[in-house]
């Protein structure tokens, strides 16, 4: 992964382009990857969108006991994720060019040293995979601890798994679980098409334009599936019309919570703020983060914005750490 990671958007238009992921064989029951209780690890980012849906995921379907969890420093540097604290300057800034992390303690909770082979950054793991690898160094990660390899790395379709392959190995609550009912699937499928590329996608192309054209052509779409959404819940309880808390859901609350926080501020998604224009979006958030522990639990602000802002001097060169909105999001 670039260290500026505005280098993904094209020289042409300035509009941010994701690079797919690369790694994506699925744990399936009698497949190469088996459902197992203690053979996965987790490597996650409690900043990141993307490695948060599984986290969601992981504790909605009980699976704590057979997917453990390793989580990197909230701030990524030229190295990439760290597992550690990353070297720090004698005026207590990050060093930008680091390359080693250490065992001091920097006021950041909840970071994690991996536990397999210390490795410091999570480029090391996919390097041990391939010592050629050329592709992102992205996390989540999820590891096969028998074979060590990287199973998968794409967020959408490690949740798709979570979600299903180990039901036979878990108690009738958990198993009854399903995010992705066949009911719900055709709008689950359909907003995971829209909202991935307007809303999940649509606020780093905001943030990560580097024309001002190309950040306007994407403003509108997105404030555009805001509306939409807020509309959508008007009359509904969860996103996609299901009965119960869908893949969907979890899809797009990564994004809406970190949205008021972060986003508005730092990727300039400042045409409306989701407490104060979104009334339908604000209360589906706050019901699932304060009424299902699964989304509160893991969702940690500190890491969220201190991310963002030291993790990007293209957008940020200061790394100054925004304190508001407060409270970073309202009760019910």
């Amino acid at each position: 992964m670039p260290a500026d990671i505005t280098a993904w958007a094209s020289k042409e238009d300035g509009q941010f382009r994701r690079q797919p992921s690369t790694f994506r064989d699925s744990i399936k029951v009698g497949g190469q990857f088996p459902p197992e209780e203690g053979r996965y690890l987790l490597y996650v980012s409690l900043a990141c969108p993307w490695a948060h849906r599984t986290l969601i995921v992981r504790k909605l379907k009980g699976l704590e006991r057979f997917i453990d969890v390793v989580t990197v420093h909230p701030v990524m540097l030229s190295q990439g994720w760290a597992l550690g604290t990353p070297k720090r300057n004698s005026d207590g800034s990050y060093d930008q060019d680091e390359k080693e992390v250490t065992d001091d303690d920097d006021g950041i909770a909840g970071v994690d040293r991996d536990p397999q082979y210390g490795a410091k950054h999570i480029r090391d793991l996919y390097f041990k995979v391939n010592p050629d690898y050329t592709g992102r160094f992205t996390v989540p990660v999820l590891w096969d601890k028998k074979t060590e390899q990287i199973v998968n790395n794409e967020s959408s379709e490690i949740i798709r798994f979570f979600n299903s392959e180990f039901n036979s190995l878990l108690d009738d609550e958990h198993a009854n679980i399903d995010l992705y009912p066949e009911s719900g699937r055709a709008e689950i499928d359909d907003q995971a098409d829209w909202v991935y590329n307007n809303v999940n996608n649509g606020v780093y192309k905001c943030g990560f334009a580097t024309t001002q054209k190309a950040y306007e052509s994407n403003m509108g779409p997105l404030f555009d599936s805001l509306e939409r959404l807020d509309k959508l819940l008007a009359d509904r309880k969860y996103v996609a019309g299901t009965d119960n808390i869908s893949e969907a859901d979890v899809r797009l609350y990564t994004t809406i919570v970190r949205f008021d926080v972060t986003y508005y501020t730092h990727f300039k998604t400042d045409l409306g703020m989701i407490r104060y224009d979104y009334p339908n979006l604000h209360r589906w958030l706050r019901e699932l983060y304060w009424q299902n522990d699964a989304f509160k639990s893991t969702t940690n602000f500190e890491h969220i914005k201190t991310h963002y802002t030291k993790s990007h001097p293209q957008i940020n060169p200061s790394r100054i750490t925004h304190l508001g909105p407060v409270p970073a999001i309202k009760p019910l």
